[in-house]
């Protein structure tokens, strides 16, 4: 038995790094990425906060100015904090970690297809992941999820809002059955990293619901180089993930980035705002084209359906398009692909060779 075999876990050594292809000269539509950067005065001035940032030192562990700042700019209900994670990858794995009892078993539960994290948050932590299917038109399936509640009583339930990879936005009343229904069970938690394009929250309904947590990122809004996500809930249930956070995983640099971007959070909302008309514009011209099919979103995403979408994917490539072929993800997916909208210069030429791919 090799060293690797003798240390490693089997399911760890059956699986794969993260895919992430190489996008060098390539428009870039795959990652849901904010295309604007910041203006030009805003760069001089961040350069400059950033060249008085202390790097010899390690961050303030707790994070009281930036956790402020966000509380002030993001909408956190009064009374509430939130923590802090490096991306909402690592709020992910710190909620399982803080929820993975070894006196008994716990599930994570979510509609499928989702994010992957999910899913293997659970797996890494030792817990069991249960996915309940979305309807066929990729909305949400509420009586199967409140079916699969009341069978599995999953310690955590997953609600992307909008939702990965569809886009689709759930309703209001959709959401308070399911917390509704994992009362004295376990915790839902809204994922809100599309916030800014569907403009609708539960942040602010947080002292409704005891079992209710809000995580969201700051990646989609326009920061995805600086890794920084937050969530909040009730102060006691907060407290208890917090013991898990490490003392200084968020660092100087991202820290002050983050500050400086709740100060200017005007800038990043107007960007915003040009994203979801560009959403619209992007969804109507490609309804117009031959055998395509647009799933609803409120995400800064697009989902479509068109036949031979493998081929369409590879056609783009070529093309030095990169989009995100999603088709396999799952079967309800088939034949799928994600596009990111971009800002109106990058959707023309999508548009344009996308169209001569589908030809």
């Amino acid at each position: 038995m090799s060293l690797i075999e003798e240390i490693i876990r089997p399911d760890v050594r059956e699986m794969s790094a993260y895919p992430v292809p190489d996008s060098n000269g390539f428009l870039k539509l795959d990652a849901m990425e904010n295309p604007f950067p910041l203006p030009e005065k805003l760069k001089t001035r961040l350069g400059n906060v950033l060249a008085e940032v202390a790097l010899n030192r390690y961050p303030v562990p707790s994070y009281r100015s930036l956790k402020a700042k966000i509380r002030q700019h993001m909408g956190i209900p009064d009374g509430y904090d939130v923590v802090l994670g490096n991306g909402s990858d690592e709020l992910i794995s710190i909620i399982a970690l803080a929820c993975a009892r070894k006196d008994k078993p716990a599930k994570i539960l979510a509609p499928v297809p989702s994010f992957v994290m999910y899913a293997l948050s659970a797996q890494f932590a030792g817990m069991e992941f249960v996915g309940v299917p979305l309807k066929a038109d990729l909305t949400l399936d509420l009586d199967a999820m409140l079916a699969a509640i009341e069978k599995e009583r999953p310690a955590i339930v997953y609600l992307a809002n909008p939702h990965n990879p569809t886009g689709t936005l759930f309703t209001d009343n959709e959401i308070v059955s399911i917390i509704r229904a994992m009362e004295n069970i376990g915790l839902v938690i809204s994922d809100e990293a599309y916030q800014p394009f569907a403009e609708a929250s539960f942040m602010d309904r947080l002292p409704e619901f005891p079992n209710l947590l809000v995580m969201r990122t700051v990646s989609k809004l326009g920061l995805a180089g600086i890794r920084l996500g937050y969530m909040s809930a009730q102060p006691e249930l907060l407290a208890e993930f917090d013991k898990v956070r490490p003392p200084y995983n968020v660092n100087v640099l991202t820290e002050a980035t983050a500050e400086f971007a709740m100060d200017h959070i005007d800038v990043f909302n107007k960007q915003a705002e040009v994203i979801r008309s560009e959403r619209e514009k992007l969804a109507v011209a490609l309804k117009k084209l031959p055998g395509i099919e647009v799933f609803p979103s409120r995400a800064n995403f697009l989902t479509i359906r068109l036949q031979n979408a493998d081929q369409v994917f590879e056609k783009l490539v070529s093309h030095k398009v990169l989009i995100k072929n999603i088709g396999k993800m799952h079967t309800l997916l088939a034949n799928c692909l994600r596009i990111t909208v971009s800002s109106p210069d990058e959707n023309k030429v999508f548009l344009d060779r996308f169209s001569a791919c589908i030809q």
